[in-house]
């Protein structure tokens, strides 16, 4: 029988792999996208050569960085949410993390509010997510919405006004002004008012358990 286990220069690879997504989403949470290769090799600490060992060009590795932030996120949001029934709890968990992201994962945040438009149309992270929790809503009748990519749109705005409102106000409460923007998104989809408030503030689970922690 084949031994599967990586091998050492299967581990290097993954460490240099890794070293070279997380200086590039470093560089986008800086805005630094301009940046040129050898800036992202040095601050990986990497050689040249490794960078083309693994991606063809400075765009593939940005996309994968991005990727790799969205990933992380939404693995931990379906771990938030793995045996919750209900479409609106689901919504609002989701959103709930994501809102207290901003300010316990800064880097994360700003990759995710700096590359904003493109999250809207990824295949990856919360963007999937909140499209099919908004229409299991509407199939269960927990929300009175006509077009899903309507509502997609107002969560996934709101979602990334919040962030860079967060970082802009660092005296404001994160966790108040996301449970009250939850508990305002729920109306908007048709939640009765007592019923969103109450949604809106139930106790969540450890977040910094949850919370994706390769990017500080």
């Amino acid at each position: 029988m084949t031994d599967a286990s990586p091998t050492r220069l299967d581990r290097r690879k993954a460490r240099t792999r890794a070293a070279l997504i997380h200086a590039a989403q470093t560089f986008i949470a800086e805005g630094r996208t301009n940046t040129a290769i050898l800036d992202l090799t040095q601050a990986a600490d990497v050689g040249m050569g490794s960078f083309y060992n693994h991606f063809s060009s400075k765009d593939e590795l940005f996309r994968a960085a991005v990727e790799d932030a969205l990933d992380r996120h939404g693995a931990a949001l379906d771990e938030l949410t793995r045996d919750m029934t209900d479409p609106a709890e689901v919504f609002a968990y989701s959103f709930r993390l994501t809102g207290r992201l901003h300010r316990r994962r800064p880097q994360l945040s700003k990759v995710l509010i700096n590359t904003g438009l493109s999250i809207a149309t990824s295949e990856h992270g919360i963007a999937p997510r909140v499209r099919r929790d908004i229409r299991a809503g509407i199939r269960a009748g927990r929300f009175a919405v006509a077009d899903p990519e309507l509502a997609f749109t107002i969560a996934a705005g709101t979602a990334l006004c919040l962030g860079q409102l967060l970082h802009t106000q660092p005296d404001r409460d994160d966790a108040q002004a996301t449970d009250q923007i939850t508990e305002d998104l729920l109306r908007t989809f048709g939640v009765p008012t007592d019923e969103a408030h109450q949604i809106s503030r139930r106790p969540l689970p450890d977040l910094d358990r949850l919370l994706p922690d390769a990017i500080a």
